[in-house]
């Protein structure tokens, strides 16, 4: 099952959710993302969080239709977006699309891509889309799908990442160390209409930047 998270960012692209909604989709409001996700027509299954940032005059309507709403107290040790990580995992989901979790909150926006490192997700292929970008954690190998001339950035979070080699992209890697906070790993681009990316020990933020068309 996938399951939909929407966070309380940038406003959602109705494409996009389009793109990764599946019937049998899992759809989940991080509090004030109730907003994000009614804003382009989708009604979230469950609410979730503290609901500081949630319109309550929606939460009527919403029971009514049968949206399910798990409320913590506003102090707590976990933002919304983890708990509606969380909430997916433990219900069943083999995929996760986060959506609307950058913004002008840069505390919030790196908190959000960290989440991609959970212990937890390593078994869920897990990702932040927004808008021209796909963000996820790469703990083993992966193939990232584009075109030719799209972005690709790797960044290594909770220390060096060893055995990092790269295929399809401009700069190639192989078996190379990308060291933790430097930026060995970013601007690559794309030069076939796959990528692979492989980690032997460590974890990897690829961040895909789609060309304009």
């Amino acid at each position: 099952m996938r399951a939909i998270i929407f966070a309380n960012g940038n406003p959602p692209d109705i494409k996009i959710f389009q793109r990764w909604s599946t019937a049998s989709a899992l759809i989940i409001a991080a509090d004030g993302g109730t907003h994000n996700a009614l804003s382009i027509g989708v009604r979230p299954q469950v609410i979730i969080g503290d609901m500081d940032s949630f319109d309550i005059k929606d939460r009527g309507w919403l029971e009514k239709t049968g949206a399910k709403f798990i409320v913590y107290p506003e102090h707590k040790d976990l933002t919304d977006l983890e708990l509606a990580i969380r909430y997916a995992v433990t219900h069943g989901a083999d995929e996760i699309v986060i959506l609307s979790a950058l913004g002008d909150r840069w505390d919030q926006t790196l908190a959000n891509m960290m989440l991609l490192g959970l212990p937890e997700l390593r078994p869920v292929p897990t990702r932040i889309v927004d808008h021209n970008l796909s963000i996820i954690a790469v703990w083993d190998r992966t193939e990232i799908e584009g075109r030719s001339g799209d972005g690709l950035s790797l960044i290594p979070i909770g220390g060096a990442a060893l055995g990092v080699s790269i295929e399809g992209c401009e700069y190639p890697l192989n078996d190379a160390v990308l060291p933790f906070a430097a930026t060995l790993g970013i601007s690559n681009q794309l030069i076939e209409p796959i990528a692979r990316v492989s980690v032997k020990e460590g974890i990897v933020l690829a961040i895909h930047t789609t060309r304009d068309v």
